[in-house]
């Protein structure tokens, strides 16, 4: 396999996003590096507070868990707006966050911040011109690298379920035995509901489907 170039912000979204297999959404994603390889990935949520030195040591901690790292590309996922002149999206985590790694004798190499349809630079103002829109990550070469293996992105990392039909069977069911009821004698009607009864009350299982349509009906 030819190893891949991470050159802009682009690439190292594309990156991130098909090593994890889905987008990030209000997370923290950190990259180990050595020199110029890539080490591990990790993506943590953010913290509901800011700062947290606690939050930022474990982190730390688990990116020192890569013994040869020596710097960190992190990248912060957040729909918090950027307003110039006012401090970054959760920059107090990102100070601890410095800290926790020095004491663990790594640095940060570089940061992106990535909004709902942006990306700029960790440090740079939103005035310099450095942003770019997310979209230019579908046509990165990390990304077109990627999909030509067959790899794609989710957009989380929450499984779907399929919607369950036994609901609309079981009240469906229930109309269809409401139905023949209202065509019973009261009396036959009233009967059957009370044996019907008395037999769950005395029984030491639950009722099967059957019954339990009954009992509702």
């Amino acid at each position: 396999m030819e190893p891949l170039t991470i050159k802009t912000p682009a690439d190292a979204l594309s990156f991130i996003g098909h090593t994890l297999g889905f987008w990030p959404h209000e997370s923290l994603v950190c990259i180990t590096l050595d020199a110029n390889r890539v080490g591990a990935t990790l993506t943590v949520d953010l913290p509901n507070r800011e700062g947290g030195l606690r939050y930022a040591r474990t982190v730390a901690d688990y990116l020192a868990h890569d013994t040869n790292a020596a710097s960190v590309l992190f990248a912060v996922y957040t729909s918090e707006p950027q307003k110039p002149g006012q401090p970054k999206p959760h920059a107090a985590t990102i100070a601890a966050l410095t800290c926790a790694l020095a004491e663990r004798g790594m640095t940060i190499r570089d940061g992106l911040l990535v909004g709902d349809n942006t990306v700029t630079p960790y440090d740079a103002d939103p005035r310099d011109g450095l942003t770019l829109p997310l979209k230019a990550t579908q046509s990165s070469q990390i990304n077109a690298e990627f999909v030509y293996r067959g790899s794609t992105i989710a957009p989380t990392n929450h499984i779907t379920l399929p919607a369950s039909t036994k609901e609309s069977r079981t009240a469906d069911a229930v109309d269809d035995r409401v139905k023949t009821i209202h065509t019973m004698n009261p009396g036959e009607a009233l009967e059957q509901a009370r044996t019907l009864w008395d037999g769950m009350l005395e029984a030491i299982s639950y009722p099967n489907d059957d019954q339990t349509i009954n009992l509702i009906a």
